[in-house]
């Protein structure tokens, strides 16, 4: 199902422009794309209401709030389970949601299922969530971790 919204190009300048500034004011959006403060608002009302724009958030650089590792993690879950317990998917799904330090978690094709974004303080925290929590959980039969050294591109802007 497609559930994409019919943009035209100015739509597109707007949301180019609030990717790099979302709190920019409508005065000066409306200036960036070359229409009226009044029909900037109701674009942009509209481009909200259709969850074109999901939401504004502020970026926060983990380093600088004391989350200096961050790792990706390739999870492979167990693919059997008894008929009256939960799927092994559905239970990993939940207990993610609650992981403070996974940021992002996909599911994935090929040989394992998800990856996760984990930050986290140091190694010694790293280790913590990987023992006490990841490991510890009943779906979860291996895992992979990748550390990241340097971020070579980090956006949160699609291209639009």
């Amino acid at each position: 199902m497609d559930t994409s919204t019919e943009l035209d190009a100015i739509d597109r300048r707007i949301l180019r422009a609030l990717q790099v500034d979302g709190r920019m004011t409508y005065d000066e959006l409306a200036s960036q794309v070359s229409l009226s403060p009044s029909a900037t608002l109701r674009r942009v009302k509209r481009l909200e209401e259709t969850k074109v724009i999901a939401g504004y958030v502020a970026l926060i650089p983990p380093e600088r709030v004391g989350l200096g590792l961050t790792a990706y993690l390739n999870v492979r879950l167990e693919k059997h389970s008894e008929v009256h317990k939960r799927n092994p998917m559905d239970l990993f799904r939940a207990a993610v949601q609650t992981w403070p330090e996974v940021v992002e978690c996909a599911a994935l094709t090929g040989e394992m299922d998800y990856l996760l974004r984990v930050v986290v303080e140091d190694m010694a925290h790293y280790s913590r969530f990987i023992m006490d929590t990841l490991l510890k959980h009943p779906s979860v039969e291996d895992c992979k971790t990748s550390f990241v050294l340097d971020r070579v591109k980090n956006t949160t802007a699609v291209p639009v």
